[in-house]
C-alpha cells in the first residue's frame, strides 16, 4: 500500500497507540475525582497539559482540549462572534479557507453578521491590498488558514496580523493551523486564535485544541458543571496524553523531516512536467506536504480509482469537498477546468522512496491508458 493522503489524516504512530492503550488501562479514573487514583490521573493530565504548553511556546492557561479542528473553528468564530458583537458585526475570511470556517460563517450571516472575503493571488497568498481594504471599524474578527489543505498555499501569519492591527487594533485574529502544525515551523505569537487537531499529526482522532492568546475573550458556546469552560464535559486522558507524545513526535526534527518531503516532491514535479496535460497547482508558496495537481481531460475521481487499484491512495482535494471541484484552485487561477480537474498529492516524512517510484510508475501509466479512452 502508497498512501499519499496525510492531509485527510494520518495514521497513528505506534509508540503514540501505545500511550492511549497504557492511560486507558491504567488512568481510567475521571481527573476530578478526589481519590487516589482520581488525583494520580490529574498529575498525568497536568504533565501532559504542561508538555504542550512548552512545545507550543505558550502558556498552559492559553488553550482548551476540543474534539478537533473543526470545534476549535465553532469556538473560536461563534464564541468571539458573540463576545464582541457590541464593537462591530463584519468577519473577513479568505477565499481559500476549509468547509468548516464556511459552514460557520454561513451560520453568523444567518444571524446578522456581514461576512466579508478577502481574495488571494496566483500563488495562493493573500492579497494585502484587499485585506487593506477589507479590514473597517467593524471589523471583529479575520479567519485566515495558515496552510491551505488543497494546494498547501502558505500565508505569512504575522504579516497579515499586522496589517490587521495597524488598520483595526481590536480585531482578533483567528487561523486554523491543522495543515501547518508538524509539517512547518508556526509561531502562535503571530495568532490570536488557533484551531489544532491530533488526528494531522499523527495522534489520534477526536482531540485538539483550541490555542486562545491571554486577553482574548470567547463567550461558551456549550455549558456544563463548570462554568468558563469552553469545553465542558470529563477530559479523555487517554487522547490528551497521546495527543501530547504525538505533538512531541511531530515537532522533533522538523526542519530535517521537510526537507525530505521537499525532496519528494521536487522528484514528482520533475517527472510530471513531462506530461503536456498536467498542471501543478502547487506555488513555490505552498508547503511541500502537500502537491495539487490538475490532469485536464480525465476526470479526478477516474484517475483516483485508478491509482487505487495498485493500492496508491490520492485524493481530489479537502476530504470535505471530495468529489467537487476545488474551490481553491479556482480562487487562484480563475480556471473552471483546472478546478475541475484537480488532484492532491499529500506526502509525509514517513513516505518511502520506493512509494515514490511507485507513483510516478504507476501515474504514466495510468495517464496514458486514461488518455487514450479520451481520444
Amino acid at each position: 500500500m502508497v498512501y499519499l493522503d496525510y492531509s485527510a489524516t494520518t495514521p497513528i504512530l505506534p509508540e503514540v497507540l501505545d500511550s492511549y492503550n497504557k492511560v486507558t488501562e491504567e488512568y481510567f479514573a475521571n481527573t476530578q475525582s478526589i481519590h487516589k487514583l482520581g488525583i494520580k490521573s490529574k498529575e498525568l493530565l497536568d504533565s501532559a497539559t504542561k508538555q504542550i504548553a512548552e512545545l507550543l511556546g505558550i502558556k498552559e492557561t492559553e488553550f482548551d482540549y476540543v474534539s478537533g479542528a473543526t470545534e476549535a473553528n465553532n469556538i473560536a468564530l461563534l464564541g468571539v462572534a458573540d463576545a464582541y458583537k457590541r464593537f462591530g458585526n463584519r468577519i473577513l475570511v479568505s477565499e481559500m479557507e476549509h468547509p468548516s470556517i464556511y459552514g460557520i460563517c454561513k451560520h453568523l450571516e444567518d444571524i446578522g453578521f456581514i461576512i466579508d472575503t478577502v481574495g488571494v493571488n496566483e500563488e495562493g497568498l493573500v492579497n494585502f491590498d484587499d485585506l487593506k481594504a477589507k479590514v473597517t471599524p467593524e471589523t471583529i474578527l479575520v479567519s485566515i488558514a495558515a496552510v491551505n489543505s488543497e494546494t498547501g498555499a502558505r500565508q505569512p501569519l504575522g504579516t497579515i496580523k499586522q496589517v490587521i492591527k495597524k488598520n483595526n487594533p481590536n480585531v482578533i485574529f483567528h487561523s486554523d493551523l491543522t495543515q501547518a502544525i508538524g509539517k512547518v515551523p508556526v509561531r502562535l505569537s503571530d495568532v490570536d486564535l488557533g484551531s489544532i487537531s491530533g488526528e494531522k499529526v499523527y495522534g489520534p482522532g477526536g482531540i485538539g485544541i483550541l490555542y486562545h492568546a491571554e486577553g482574548i475573550k470567547i463567550n461558551p458556546i456549550q455549558f456544563g458543571a463548570h462554568l468558563g469552560e469552553l469545553k465542558p464535559g470529563t477530559k479523555p486522558l487517554p487522547l490528551i496524553v497521546s495527543f501530547s507524545k504525538a505533538l512531541r513526535l511531530a515537532l522533533k526534527d522538523l526542519m530535517s523531516k521537510e526537507e525530505t518531503v521537499r525532496g519528494y516532491r521536487e522528484r514528482i514535479i520533475e517527472h510530471l512536467s513531462n506530461y503536456p496535460n498536467v498542471y501543478i497547482n502547487s506555488s513555490k508558496y505552498c508547503i511541500p506536504h502537500i502537491l495539487n495537481i490538475s490532469v485536464i481531460g480525465i476526470q479526478p475521481e477516474t484517475f483516483i480509482h485508478a491509482f487505487e487499484a495498485d493500492e496508491i491512495y490520492l485524493s481530489s482535494n479537502t476530504a470535505c469537498y471530495s468529489g467537487k471541484p476545488s474551490p481553491s484552485v479556482m480562487a487562484m487561477y480563475k480556471d473552471e477546468e483546472r478546478s475541475k480537474s484537480s488532484i492532491r498529492i499529500s506526502l509525509s516524512y514517513l513516505t518511502l522512496p520506493s512509494e515514490v517510484n511507485q507513483f510516478i510508475e504507476a501515474f504514466g501509466r495510468h495517464y496514458e491508458e486514461l488518455t487514450k479512452l479520451n481520444k
